[in-house]
Formats: structure tokens, C-alpha cells, sequence
């Protein structure tokens, strides 16, 4: 089988972007990561072939062109996951893990990590933090880059 030819557009820190870079990243796929700023996704190219609503992430996987972070995991999971691994074939199953979205570690992670960048603390939750360190420890693991916290942020919200 010829090697995919998968592009995925998006920005390094959309957590939408980052948890589907992260499946093509534990799934072994090549991909082209491409920019994509807010001027890009609402360009007329971007929004006639790519998403009509100027959002990302979309994924193209040769002629097939995917919107949604969520719609994107399934399709990747389904097409290139072993077995059932990241999806489960049983109908309960694989309903429990659509309630999370999921391939559902990797849809979560990166949202509850960057919890403190929101001045959420997760000192009080270690079983959490040893979830995150879990998914963390998981081959091909790719962080999501830490956003700058405004430091009148604070002083904003008083």
C-alpha cells in the first residue's frame, strides 16, 4: 500500500488541530502540516475547497476533504487504526467513547493539561495528573505548545 498523502491544516494551538496531529502522530502517518491563520481559513480558496465555514482543523487525505476535529478522529481511526484500539467495533463501546469524543484521551488531554494556563490548578487531582502523564508517556506524543498568559489577565477580570 502506497504511503497516504495527508495534508492537515490547522494552527499549533488549536487543541481541535492538536489532538488530531496527535492521532496521526500514534498512528505512524505522514502528514503536511499547513498553516493555517485566521486570514487563510477565510480566504475564498480556503472556504470553497476546504471548509465552507472557514474552520479548522481539516484534513485532506488525498481527493477526501474533512471538517471537524471529531469527524476527523473517527475517520482516521477507523481507516488506520489496528483493530479496534482506538475505536471499538461493539456498539456500546463505541458509543461510550463518541460520548467523550473520543479516541477520547487524545480529543481531552491537551484541554485538561493547559487547565493552569487558565489559572485551573491541578495540584488537587492527581489521578489526573497521572492520566496526562499516561498519555504523555505514549509513543509518538507530540505536547501542544503553551499559550501566553496576558499578565494584566488578573487584573481584567477584578
Amino acid at each position: 500500500m502506497a504511503a497516504p498523502d495527508i495534508s492537515l491544516y490547522g494552527t499549533t494551538l488549536s487543541g481541535h488541530t492538536h489532538r488530531v496531529e496527535l492521532l496521526l502522530l500514534m498512528l505512524g502517518l505522514p502528514y503536511r502540516f499547513v498553516d493555517a491563520p485566521a486570514a487563510v481559513r477565510q480566504s475564498a480558496e480556503f472556504r470553497r475547497s476546504l471548509n465552507p465555514f472557514g474552520q479548522i482543523p481539516v484534513l485532506k487525505d488525498g481527493d477526501l476533504v474533512l471538517a471537524d476535529s471529531n469527524a476527523i478522529l473517527v475517520y482516521l481511526a477507523k481507516k488506520y487504526g489496528e483493530g479496534a484500539r482506538w475505536l471499538p467495533e461493539d456498539p456500546a463501546g463505541a458509543a461510550r467513547v463518541q460520548r467523550w469524543l473520543s479516541i477520547a484521551d487524545l480529543a481531552c488531554s491537551a484541554y485538561v493539561a493547559h487547565a493552569p494556563e487558565g489559572r485551573i490548578s491541578l495540584e488537587p487531582y492527581p489521578e489526573v495528573r497521572a492520566w496526562i502523564a499516561r498519555v504523555e508517556a505514549l509513543p509518538g506524543f507530540k505536547p501542544m505548545p503553551k499559550s501566553e498568559i496576558p499578565t494584566h489577565a488578573a487584573e481584567v477580570r477584578a
